[in-house]
């Protein structure tokens, strides 16, 4: 088997590895390998034909080929090599990777790797839908990637489980082709996707929005015909007076992301199960020298956007491991109080200034996101709505935090 060395070998070719890729480039790392499995580079973007991307990153409204464009244009122009069609079958500690491509199977010594293979949706098997296996049951992703990318017309008749953003989106993407969308369940007492998707996707198109109610049988032998749902109680367990029939020929399930972390674990990183996705520092870099992690493999966004910048901030650090051999100095822990379930990073140097990425347990109004080191208060922001959908982003000044022992991330109402 053939051997290749390479500085930075990047996996994953969506709006992360994208990103990372390109920042490293203008940091002065020219040898870097991005590796990507599709045919084309753009990952997820590519079928999001929908826009709203870019108003962090371009003060503008894009569709996703069109954000995920504009990085690939850069990418090509600062002469990075990619690897299309190529899958990494493994990654060790040593950051060796085994990879197969159309010219045989590679093995390729790095230096360093940034992880950005993204995320996959839960299926009907993952949550172990009861009931018979009819045509006719997608993932939300899955659905989008055929109405938008191969022309092809799912059903007329639709029910969607769950309210994560994909699913959301295709209740309007499923009305605007013609289809009837019965409904939207979800499990939870609220929605699971961005205030400003309901709003746009399902209000504004008179599409029901049922919480704390959930799909609890299939029916039908070779095509879907309909579902069974009722309402649940706060144990999430069935009330059997709710039972109703809802006829159907199309499920869509927008249950849950999982982070792509069956490398990481191979390659021994630590992953933090709050977030399914690697533990790692202010630099991004996981408890692995020289391996990092970035995007929704790290943890789920909820913008594209804010995937860029943080990609950003992985490509400059694996740079400056690389051409200035820097060592990690975080030694500070952030940890999570009461209500919030998870923060990211989970240490700091307290060198650099810092923003930390965090999210809510349940809905709340006028509380504020407050960091701590004991008594003393480092950070404080006030928010007028909080909730577990919409992930809080809060800057911590180095001078505030450089002698700091603990940082402890809390909500107070």
């Amino acid at each position: 088997m053939k051997t290749i060395k390479k500085d930075l070998v990047i996996i994953g070719g969506g709006p992360a590895g994208l990103a990372a890729a390109v920042s490293a480039r203008k940091k002065g790392l020219s040898d870097i390998l991005l590796i990507e499995r599709d045919k084309i580079l753009g990952g997820i973007l590519n079928q999001c034909i929908h826009d709203g991307f870019g108003l962090h990153t371009f003060k503008e409204a894009l569709t996703g080929p069109e954000y995920a464009q504009r990085f690939i244009d850069e990418f090509h122009g600062l002469g990075i090599e990619a690897m299309p069609e190529t899958i990494v079958l493994s990654l060790d500690k040593e950051k060796t990777l085994t990879v197969s491509s159309k010219k045989g199977f590679v093995k390729i010594k790095a230096n360093a790797v940034i992880l950005a293979m993204g995320c996959r949706e839960r299926t009907a098997g993952a949550i172990s839908l009861p009931g018979t296996r009819p045509a006719g049951v997608y993932t939300a992703g899955a659905a989008q990637n055929f109405v938008n990318l191969q022309n092809i017309m799912i059903g007329k008749r639709i029910v969607i489980l769950g309210s994560g953003d994909i699913g959301l989106i295709m209740a309007r993407r499923m009305t605007l082709e013609g289809a009837k969308v019965e409904a939207v369940f979800e499990l939870l007492p609220t929605p699971s996707g961005l205030a400003r998707n309901v709003q746009q996707c399902l209000n504004d198109y008179g599409i029901p929005l049922f919480l704390s109610t959930s799909v609890f049988e299939l029916h039908g032998k070779d095509r879907l015909t309909g579902v069974t749902v009722a309402k649940v109680d706060e144990k999430f367990q069935m009330i059997p007076e709710t039972k109703r029939l809802v006829p159907c020929d199309t499920l869509l399930l927008s249950v849950g992301l999982i982070p792509e972390n069956e490398l990481s674990l191979g390659a021994g990183v630590r992953l933090e199960p709050a977030t399914s996705g690697a533990s790692v520092d202010d630099r991004f870099m996981t408890n692995i020298p020289g391996v990092f992690s970035c995007g929704n493999v790290l943890h789920v966004h909820d913008l594209v956007d804010h995937v860029s910048e943080e990609a950003a901030l992985v490509g400059q650090s694996a740079a400056a491991y690389l051409l200035d051999r820097t060592e990690s100095a975080a030694a500070i822990p952030v940890v999570t109080k009461e209500d919030i379930r998870y923060v990211l990073p989970q240490k700091i140097s307290g060198k650099t200034d810092v923003t930390l990425s965090l999210r809510v347990t349940r809905p709340m109004r006028n509380a504020s996101v407050l960091v701590a080191d004991g008594d003393r208060k480092i950070a404080r922001k006030k928010l007028v709505r909080l909730h577990p959908a919409e992930m809080i982003r809060i800057k911590v000044k180095a001078k505030h935090i450089e002698n700091a022992e603990k940082l402890e991330v809390s909500v107070q109402c």
